[in-house]
């Protein structure tokens, strides 16, 4: 992997746990020479991880919608920097430039990256693997979410191994390098659906 898009929080929780593993993650991910593929913004875990990653040498590409940018949250100091006019757009960049997905604490727009990143690699718009790093529990209704979706049926039996978790980044690197994709829907025939 070259190359992972960070989905995570704008904010930065009273908790300083979030952005210290927000650091902690742009620098571990900068020192294994993976390139950081994130929302481009200055503020919250998302400037930890762009920061802490610069600091160590590593490279940062952010993807902005011009909204934001206007907002001036925009991260100057990149190695680059990409304006685009919407949040899809965003998500298609974070796509096209990454190797996989690694999902950090964060609200509803993390929540919408990470769904979406999942819901494609379903149809076949991708082959990537989608990680969720669990810190101290943070996505545990997630997580029990997923298998309810799984067990009910509403995620198929082959798409139930498409959310990679793991409570460290080390664990969850290994698991996502070790990846095989899964049988699409596309794949998968009529009768089977």
């Amino acid at each position: 992997m070259n190359r992972l898009a960070v989905y995570c929080g704008s904010a930065s929780p009273s908790d300083p746990r979030y952005v210290d593993n927000a650091r902690e993650v742009g620098r571990t991910l900068a020192e294994r020479g993976i390139g950081v593929v994130y929302g481009g913004g200055r503020l919250g875990l998302m400037g930890a991880i762009a920061d802490s990653a610069l600091a160590a040498g590593g490279e940062v590409i952010g993807i902005i919608p011009e909204a934001l940018v206007a907002a001036e949250v925009a991260h100057k100091g990149l190695t680059e920097l990409h304006v685009v006019g919407t949040m899809h757009q965003r998500k298609q960049a974070f796509t096209d430039l990454s190797d996989g997905f690694v999902t950090l604490p964060g609200g509803t727009g993390t929540m919408d990256e990470l769904w979406e990143a999942l819901s494609w690699a379903q149809i076949g718009y991708h082959a990537k693997p989608v990680g969720l790093l669990n810190l101290d529990g943070y996505y545990d209704g997630l997580i029990q979410f997923w298998e309810t979706m799984a067990r009910v049926g509403f995620v198929r039996p082959q798409h139930q191994g498409l959310l990679i978790v793991a409570n460290t980044l080390g664990e969850l690197l290994d698991k996502m390098a070790a990846f095989q994709p899964a049988t699409t829907i596309g794949q998968i025939g009529a009768k089977d659906l």
